[in-house]
């Protein structure tokens, strides 16, 4: 870098080993500068998180057909194998270079049953205690997040009560002859409130700057990334914004290894009313979404613009 070259920012690391009160001014500072976070000493614990790993990996290393066995074509990708090739960043003109493998909330009222693969042992028993504790971390996130935006503590709990929030299992196969412009996940914004990652120590995170440069996501071991979400920024009205992420291919070094990941998406109970907080509005910031619009909704429209639903 020559000496007139700016600095590249980075994210600060966060611990949760915090009072909650002292957590929220330097979680929003984070999301409001970047729309992300960095978070360590989570609380998940780390067995659980290997265990998690090493299925996930023995998952996708099964052969093609018997993955298919579990894809629901028409639902979306909300439960069970979403193929190689299937998803595709808003307004992207390629497919990304990657496979999934959604779990939904068990057991919930009105939300689509979850798909278990046989033959892995220890897998829906692993899945949901690991969906659990994502849970748990993200309802605290959000309770900072209230404080920050002078709410209740407390105010996101009814909002993702039984919430339709989904734990991805991503598979990046080796890179070969990929597509022209193809990379592992195009840039584009989540849909959701919040998504916390585990995953990301493996290079190919990147962030969207206000500033127009792209900067690496890089976590310390078994740290989570944790990023705003549109239903959130449409919420705050852009005072949590959402950013531009993306996944890029890896170096020449890398190209022949898999790379794994762990994003939960964290939603809404589907008929929540997505309205503008009173306390995001200003002179200065006026409504942006004067119109309301479910969670459900919202989503449906999401998910057609990403390949997911016809």
């Amino acid at each position: 870098m020559s000496p007139e070259s700016p600095a590249m920012p980075s994210l600060p690391v966060i611990s949760l080993t915090g009072a909650d009160a002292d957590l929220a001014p330097a979680l929003a500072d984070s999301f409001g500068r970047f729309g992300f976070a960095v978070i360590a000493d989570h609380g998940i614990d780390a067995a659980l998180i290997a265990r998690a790993w090493a299925l996930t990996e023995a998952l996708f290393a099964l052969p093609e057909a018997e993955k298919r066995r579990w894809h629901q074509p028409g639902g979306g990708g909300a439960r069970g194998y979403t193929p190689f090739g299937t998803e595709i960043a808003k307004d992207a003109p390629v497919h990304d270079l990657k496979e999934f493998w959604h779990v939904g909330r068990e057991g919930a009222a009105g939300l689509a049953p979850n798909v278990w693969p046989e033959g892995l042992d220890g897998f829906r028993e692993t899945f949901i205690r690991l969906y659990a504790a994502f849970d748990t971390v993200g309802a605290r996130l959000l309770s900072c997040l209230a404080r920050a935006l002078e709410l209740d503590p407390a105010w996101f709990d009814p909002v993702i009560a039984d919430g339709n929030s989904v734990l991805r299992l991503l598979h990046y196969p080796p890179i070969a002859d990929a597509p022209a412009g193809a990379i592992r996940a195009g840039a584009h914004e989540d849909i959701n409130l919040i998504t916390l990652l585990l995953g990301a120590e493996e290079a190919g995170l990147e962030l969207l700057t206000r500033e127009g440069q792209w900067i690496a996501v890089t976590p310390p071991a078994g740290g989570l990334v944790v990023n705003i979400g549109d239903m959130l920024q449409r919420l705050t009205n852009h005072v949590l914004p959402s950013t531009t992420h993306r996944v890029r291919n890896p170096d020449s070094t890398r190209a022949g290894h898999s790379r794994y990941s762990m994003p939960f998406f964290l939603h809404p109970r589907s008929d929540f009313r997505i309205e503008t907080l009173p306390g995001c509005i200003s002179a200065d910031n006026p409504d942006r979404y004067p119109a309301p619009i479910t969670a459900d909704g919202y989503l449906q429209q999401r998910l057609r613009e990403i390949g997911l639903k016809g």
